[in-house]
């Protein structure tokens, strides 16, 4: 057993192996291959907005209510899990931060374009 101390390191690495398939699976995600075949459907911007927000915000309570089971000593949640929710939490609200950063990008640029 690989231990430093109490910790076991290989837990260490299978969360750290789970946290990059999250990233790579969320980067996937966020750039969906077009078929030239087909035209593409008409997608209402806000609809997908409230989307994601909703679905951030079902991810940060999710981690949020796995933490207080813990520490109310809650014996069906590990550590792990709390730290993975805590973990993914935390890229999806950066990843809505990058999001939001370029929306008022671009429209400033579009503000400041002349007509």
């Amino acid at each position: 057993m690989n231990s430093i101390g109490t910790i076991d390191t290989s837990k260490i690495q299978a969360m750290v192996q789970q946290l990059k398939a999250v990233a790579a699976q969320t980067q996937a995600n966020a750039a969906p291959v077009v078929s030239s075949e087909q035209p593409a459907a008409r997608v209402d911007f806000g609809n997908v907005l409230k989307a994601s927000l909703d679905k951030v915000n079902e991810i940060q309570q999710n981690a949020g209510e796995l933490s207080e089971r813990f520490t109310k000593g809650d014996d069906s949640v590990s550590l792990s899990e709390v730290m993975i929710a805590g973990q993914k939490a935390n890229i999806a609200l950066q990843a809505t931060i990058q999001v939001r950063t370029k929306l008022v990008a671009a429209y400033n640029d579009i503000m400041n374009m002349q007509v």
